[in-house]
């Protein structure tokens, strides 16, 4: 049980848990997410020793391309593609194929492990999906990369195509809790999420499945989600911080302080010991010099931009890796 009287040896008994694969009690993640600040370089010790445990010091690296801008009729209160946002993006319809091949090879320049095509809107239509398999065919065929799609709700066919064509990984993020949902979307549910991701499974694909911290949701909603991640058996584990985007509903929503970010990474790596936990959206705002630390939870980042908000240079992260005497995973298919 967790005490006051030595909280460094309770992290460490957190870490062993984890170890064990055994599961965190509600009332441990409340502790971790409501720790003093004093805390977070032990705890962040013990989330390294599961995190190294699984997986050294090496580091993936994810990269993101638009493959669709804008023109959603989702209403997602987070994004400035949706349909209720005035943000000022660019908007286009699903890019060609060499635009995707370009992507692809960029991602390679970035010593990224893994290419995400992601494409704003509820779901594929079959002209889209066809443009998607023509370009992850040839980037199979040409690169040594894997391939993460990321087209919204999917039907068994298109899940299949896509998982014939050789997308390794499909996104599809719960992105809050199940009872903070309908506050955040309403023009599809949660369970929609997870049947897609069901959907990915069933077909061979590894699940791709995150979340985004700072939508009003309370500390055990953080905690749930987690849970909820670990019985979806998500392979991949996206952690965003929102960035609040002017003209989107949650646009007065404040920063994550950075000390409340790290640790939430060391939950997700206590409840979800042998995954893939990314830093992705929102960190250079949220963790902001903090940033480094996050590696000693997380094993994966994401480089250069994301969706419609500016990433930072990918030579600065090259830097944050090379710095902590961590090393970048190369892809291995």
């Amino acid at each position: 049980m967790l005490n006051s009287t030595n909280i460094y040896t309770d992290w460490q008994y957190l870490s062993q848990k984890a170890l064990n694969e055994q599961f965190l009690t509600l009332e441990e993640g409340l502790a971790i997410l409501e720790a003093d600040n004093d805390e977070v370089l032990p705890l962040l010790h013990a989330a390294y020793k599961v995190r190294n445990h699984y997986f050294g010091k090496k580091v993936k690296l994810n990269m993101i391309i638009n493959a669709k801008s804008g023109l959603c009729p989702e209403d997602c209160g987070y994004c400035s593609q949706s349909i209720v946002s005035t943000s000022p993006i660019e908007k286009y319809t699903m890019l060609d194929k060499e635009t995707l091949l370009a992507g692809a090879r960029e991602a390679m320049a970035r010593k990224a492990g893994t290419y995400c095509i992601v494409a704003a809107g509820k779901g594929p239509t079959n002209q889209e999906l066809d443009q998607v398999v023509e370009a992850v065919k040839e980037i199979r065929e040409t690169m040594p990369l894997k391939i993460c799609a990321c087209l919204g709700i999917l039907k068994d066919d298109q899940a299949k195509r896509l998982a014939e064509a050789g997308v390794h990984r499909y996104n599809h993020n719960l992105n809050t809790s199940k009872a903070n949902y309908p506050a955040i979307t309403t023009t599809h549910s949660y369970d929609q999420r997870v049947e897609t991701v069901e959907k990915v499974k069933k077909q061979g694909m590894s699940p791709c499945s995150g979340v985004i911290i700072g939508m009003g949701e309370t500390n055990q909603e953080i905690i749930e989600m987690a849970f909820a991640l670990r019985e979806l058996d998500a392979d991949s584990i996206p952690i965003n911080f929102l960035n609040a985007i002017p003209g989107t509903p949650l646009e007065k929503s404040g920063r994550i302080p950075a000390m409340k970010a790290l640790k939430v990474l060391a939950l997700f790596r206590f409840i979800c010991p042998s995954k893939e936990i990314r830093v992705a959206g929102g960190r250079e705002v949220n963790l902001r010099t903090l940033q480094p630390l996050s590696l000693y939870a997380a094993n994966s980042l994401f480089v250069g931009d994301y969706l419609t908000t500016e990433g930072q240079d990918v030579s600065a992260d090259h830097r944050i890796i090379e710095d902590l005497g961590f090393e970048i995973e190369l892809c291995a298919l």
